[in-house]
């Protein structure tokens, strides 16, 4: 794994979005898929590497990119990127790196409903920090460009809908 993708990692290893265990609000509901579906977090580039032979874990290509299927609990030091910045996403605005709630994890985590404001100011400076530094390397500014379009897309479909 590159180094930029390893400081984006570390920049979230001690920070939740919540001071205290925020799966207990939820039962964890971010880390199991439901009855009949198979669901996971997408891999951020060149972040496969650490799932491809890891026990429990699958790693599968879709549309988006890499989706990392998770066993259901993991040691938090070995998540995804994915999975430590959630609910909140870097996005790219006016070319600078901000923070957004991710419109996909609206169905799922419980958290959202009170905003960005309502997470531990740590965790979101965390995120945005994590997004500087991938924004720096071509392939993962992309990335996080893709991500932001998709984001968009789906926050125009939520309005379109009523919600």
């Amino acid at each position: 794994m590159d180094e930029v993708l390893k400081k984006a990692r570390e920049a979230l290893t001690a920070v939740t979005p919540l001071r205290s265990d925020c799966g207990k609000v939820c039962g964890a509901r971010c880390c199991r898929s439901m009855d009949g579906e198979v669901t996971g977090m997408l891999l951020f580039p060149g972040e496969e590497e650490a799932y491809l032979d890891k026990k429990g874990w699958q790693v599968l290509k879709t549309k988006s990119g890499l989706l990392a299927v998770c066993p259901g609990e993991c040691d938090r030091t070995e998540r995804p990127l994915a999975c430590r910045i959630f609910p909140l996403l870097p996005v790219i605005r006016d070319g600078k790196v901000k923070i957004a709630a991710d419109e996909r994890a609206r169905a799922v985590c419980p958290l959202l409903r009170q905003g960005i404001k309502g997470m531990d100011p740590a965790f979101r400076e965390a995120v945005r920090q994590a997004g500087e530094v991938l924004a720096e390397k071509p392939e993962q500014r992309l990335f996080l460009e893709m991500l932001t379009a998709g984001q968009d897309e789906l926050k125009i479909l939520r309005e379109r809908l009523g919600g």
